[in-house]
């Protein structure tokens, strides 16, 4: 095959190729970077769990929102409770009352990646928080929970920063 039209045509292509390479090795990098997340799933303002008080759930059996004057600091996160005694009990074993996977969407992680939550889809199993991206995606997660915290289990190191 004859090149003349383009004399410098062999030197493109291969700086083709090496621009092609490079590129699928950064989309590579970057996609694993963008996968790891925030161990604490917070909005724009640091507030975890969308302001809702994480004992209240265990103690009261509901969401409850929080009240900034019972603020607690933990994981770069804030975390509000309904009362003194809530943020107290939380801060002596955060561990106890934070949700699992850092308070994104239990059946998200289950599936390899986050998802936001809504305070009312939520659960307690064995003593632990769960909560879900909305209650429709909650009744996917009831289907099966215990094989669904398990694959959290399993994903949730991987996807955590």
């Amino acid at each position: 095959m004859s090149f003349k039209f383009l004399p410098n045509a062999r030197k493109v292509a291969a700086r083709i190729v090496t621009v092609a390479v490079l590129t699928a090795a950064l989309l590579g990098i970057t996609s694993k970077l963008q996968a790891a997340v925030d161990p604490v799933n917070k909005n724009l303002f640091g507030t975890a769990l969308q302001g809702y008080d994480a004992v209240a759930y265990f103690k009261e059996g509901k969401p409850v929102k929080g009240q900034s004057e019972f603020r607690y600091d933990w994981m770069g996160a804030k975390w509000y409770f309904a009362n003194a005694a809530n943020r107290d009990e939380f801060a002596k074993s955060p561990e106890k009352y934070a949700p699992q996977y850092g308070g994104y969407c239990s059946w998200a992680v289950a599936n390899g990646y986050t998802a936001n939550i809504d305070p009312e889809a939520w659960r307690i199993v064995d003593g632990k928080l769960y909560l879900n991206y909305d209650k429709s995606v909650q009744k996917k997660w009831e289907a099966d929970i215990p094989g669904f915290i398990k694959r959290a289990n399993e994903n949730w190191p991987k996807l955590k920063k």
